[in-house]
């Protein structure tokens, strides 16, 4: 079997979803960690609001960045593929 094109857009929304879920783990840790901080008392309350704000801003994104760069690097594999031929895939 050979691989001849990849669907960017079908790809890119896939992995698009799969980094906003990696940005929400991320940005409720990186707010867990804040919040931690803002409760020492040891910052202001600008920290508190960053970590409030990490859970909406890091998923969007990082969403946004991995739907973006998965659309781009998919069309580029497919032009690539165009001229090289395909990649060949045993299915054993």
């Amino acid at each position: 079997m050979v691989i001849r094109r990849v669907g960017a857009l079908s790809c890119a929304k896939v992995v698009g979803l799969v980094y906003l879920i990696l940005g929400l783990v991320f940005g409720a840790c990186l707010s867990l960690i804040s919040m931690l901080g803002f409760a020492g008392g040891t910052n202001s309350v600008l920290q508190g609001m960053f970590g409030a704000a990490a859970i909406v801003v890091l998923p969007i994104f990082y969403g946004l960045l991995g739907f973006l760069g998965t659309l781009i690097m998919t069309s580029l594999f497919n032009l690539v593929v165009g001229i090289t031929g395909g990649i060949e895939v045993d299915a054993a």
